[in-house]
C-alpha cells in the first residue's frame, strides 16, 4: 500500500500543499476539482500541463481527484446539472493521469423509496460513463452502513461506481466497524482516506464527578456536534485489525491522509505519515 495525503488539508494552496507533501515523503495527493484552480472550466491544456509538471517534479501522482460538490444526488432536477458536472470532473481526472474520481451521494435509505430510485439513476448513469473511459466513480463512506452501501452498489448494474473507504466517517457517523465493512464493501474498494476519529455518546455519570474531557464533549453535543475527527491513531478506527482486513480484500493503493480540523494540520499530517509507515513496516502492507 502506498500513503497519499490531501492537499487541502495542508491550507497551504495548491502548489504548497504538494510541497509540503513532497517533504513528508507521501507518494500521492488527491486535491479537489470542483471549484478554483482545478476545477474544469478553469482547466486549460497548458494548465493542465502545469499541473501535471508541479506535481510530477515533486516526484508524486494524484491517487484521486476529488468531484465532490457537496450536493449528492437525491434531487431530480439537481442531478441534471451534477450527474454532467461530475462526467466532467471524471474527464478531467483522465488527463491528470487519474482513474479516481471521490465523491459523497447523500444517505442512501435502507428501504427502496423513491429518493432511493432518483439515486440510483443518477449513479448508474455515472457508473455507465466512468465504465466507458476506464475511471471509477468513487462514492465515499460513512453516512449509511457498508450492507446498505454494498447492497445499493450491487443494484446498479454497472460497475463504475466505486468505493472510497473512509474508516473514521464509519466509526463516527454510522457507528459502524471499519473492519468489518471493508470485507462487505472490498470488491468495490478503489482509494481510501486516513482519518481517524469518535462518535460523541452522552456522558451519564450522576454522582461522579466528569473528567474535563468528557465534559468537553457533552458541550460539543449540547452545540449540535455528532463526533469528533482526531489526529490518526487517536480515535475509534483499530488500524491493527482494519489495514490487515483491507490486505485482505486484495486492496493494494493509497492510503491518503485526509486532516479536515485541528489547529496543526502539517504537523497531524506528517504524525498520520509516520503512523501509516509504521503500520505498513509492520504488517508487509
Amino acid at each position: 500500500m502506498k500513503i497519499g495525503a490531501m492537499v487541502e488539508s495542508f491550507r497551504a494552496g495548491f502548489r504548497g500543499g504538494v510541497e509540503k507533501a513532497a517533504a513528508l515523503g507521501v507518494e500521492g495527493i488527491q486535491a479537489y476539482a470542483t471549484y478554483g484552480e482545478l476545477a474544469p472550466e478553469n482547466m486549460t491544456p497548458a494548465k493542465i500541463k502545469e499541473t501535471l509538471d508541479i506535481v510530477h517534479s515533486h516526484g508524486l501522482v494524484f491517487s484521486a481527484i476529488c468531484g465532490d460538490f457537496c450536493v449528492g444526488f437525491a434531487d431530480p432536477e439537481k442531478n441534471k446539472i451534477y450527474v454532467e458536472k461530475s462526467k466532467r470532473v471524471l474527464d478531467l481526472a483522465k488527463e491528470l493521469n487519474c482513474n479516481v474520481v471521490t465523491t459523497h451521494i447523500g444517505v442512501v435509505p435502507v428501504e427502496e423509496n423513491e429518493k432511493k430510485k432518483i439515486m440510483r439513476e443518477a449513479c448508474h448513469e455515472l457508473a455507465v460513463y466512468a465504465d466507458s473511459i476506464g475511471s471509477a466513480f468513487a462514492v465515499e463512506t460513512g453516512p449509511e452502513l457498508a450492507t446498505v452501501l454494498c447492497d445499493f452498489l450491487d443494484s446498479l448494474d454497472a460497475g463504475g461506481v466505486r468505493v472510497n473507504f473512509d474508516p473514521a466517517n464509519l466509526v463516527m457517523v454510522a457507528g459502524d466497524r471499519p473492519e468489518t465493512a471493508v470485507k462487505t464493501l472490498g470488491k468495490y474498494i478503489v482509494h481510501t482516506h486516513a482519518k481517524d476519529g469518535i462518535k460523541l455518546q452522552r456522558t451519564v455519570a450522576e454522582g461522579v464527578e466528569l473528567s474535563p474531557e468528557a465534559k468537553a464533549h457533552n458541550e460539543m453535543m449540547d452545540m449540535g456536534k455528532r463526533y469528533l475527527e482526531l489526529p490518526l491513531g487517536q480515535g475509534g478506527v483499530n488500524f491493527d485489525t482494519y489495514l490487515p482486513a483491507l490486505k485482505e480484500t486484495g486492496f493494494d493503493g493509497f492510503l491518503t491522509i485526509e486532516r479536515e480540523v485541528g489547529a496543526t494540520p502539517e504537523e497531524d499530517i506528517g504524525m498520520a505519515a509516520r503512523f501509516l509507515a509504521e503500520k505498513i513496516r509492520q504488517y508487509n502492507l
